[in-house]
């Protein structure tokens, strides 16, 4: 039997399934949690705090990709969903649905990527499956994770708290993982030494849980940017506000972008924030995040007006476009 490639057999639910589990799984993930005896695993959570849950599905292609892998983005995303919240995450389950055909080198990469990336944060996985799908019916591996968390005191952050003269934070420069990874999977004969800005922003949000001005967070992930901006202008119906040259994109990014016809307002980010503030909190917020690990080229990026849910762009000569809502899928397969 081929011990390079998985097989059909190690889904099979006999020896070469738990040597899977046990030689590449456990052996990286293993933790007072994860017990692979049991079916189900007992958590003991504080009494008096909202537990928060989220659930996500990865996809990407490539598998690995300058800055990161579908390992650690399985981990930052989860993590990231739960951060965003306003909760501090404690817990992950994860599913692994392999291609038959994957070289368990590769496999063994993402897994040990996957808990680097949880034991960074201080996440702990404590349950898991896999399956092996008959090859061509995969991406090599897909990954589908819950992620559990504890809400930080008493906070609410929502969309329904958003009023007008708000500001608008992002929490560094946008579009990074978007076009890496675009470039690690297409050939455009274009070189450069631009990373994914994958990783978990729990630096940038765990701060903010004293600053009671603080109306909402996401993560801009499909869609970028602009799309998040939508969401905030749908649910509020007031207009948002971007000032153009106050938006940071890297030269690399802002460079392809131009190349290629992308825009990288709906470029997808995985270690980004975007956070709605009042005035006066906005300036704290920012003095955090410049100050913590991920967050030194945060900024200030607009405000929210009255309007008809509008997204409207300043541009950096004095004029002023529309954001459309995102239709078309520019870049398919980034997370």
């Amino acid at each position: 039997m081929d011990d390079r490639h998985v097989t059909l057999a190690h889904g099979n639910g006999g020896r070469f399934m738990r040597e899977l589990i046990e030689e590449i799984f456990l052996r990286h993930l293993g933790n007072a949690h994860l017990d692979a005896t049991l079916d189900a695993a007992p958590l003991r959570l504080p009494p008096g705090r909202d537990v928060m849950v989220t659930t996500d599905a990865f996809t990407v292609q490539p598998l690995e990709f300058p800055g990161g892998d579908i390992g650690s983005l399985a981990v930052n995303g989860t993590v990231n969903d739960l951060a965003v919240s306003g909760a501090e995450p404690l817990f992950l389950t994860l599913n692994a649905v392999i291609e038959e055909g994957l070289a368990v080198e590769t496999l063994e990469r993402i897994v040990a990527s996957l808990a680097r990336a949880a034991q960074s944060v201080g996440v702990a996985v404590v349950a898991g499956d896999t399956k092996v799908v008959p090859r061509g019916q995969g991406g090599g591996v897909y990954l589908a994770t819950t992620g559990i968390g504890l809400r930080i005191g008493d906070r609410r952050i929502g969309l329904d708290l958003i009023r007008t003269g708000d500001r608008i934070l992002v929490s560094g420069p946008i579009g990074d993982h978007g076009i890496a990874v675009m470039l690690a999977r297409e050939s455009f004969e274009l070189e450069g030494s631009l990373q994914s800005d994958c990783a978990a922003v729990t630096p940038l949000t765990l701060p903010l849980a004293g600053i009671a001005g603080l109306r909402f967070m996401r993560d801009p992930t499909r869609g970028g940017l602009a799309t998040v901006a939508h969401e905030i202008a749908a649910a509020t119906g007031f207009d948002l506000r971007l000032i153009e040259e106050r938006v940071p994109v890297r030269d690399a990014v802002r460079s392809v972008c131009e190349i290629l016809g992308y825009d990288p307002y709906y470029l997808a980010c995985e270690g980004r924030v975007v956070a709605v503030a009042a005035p006066e909190a906005a300036s704290a917020i920012l003095d955090l995040w410049q100050g913590a690990p991920g967050g030194g080229e945060a900024r200030i990026i607009g405000a929210v007006e009255a309007g008809e849910g509008r997204v409207v762009l300043e541009t950096a000569i004095g004029g002023e476009r529309l954001l459309h809502e995102l239709e078309d899928d520019p870049l398919p397969r980034i997370c």
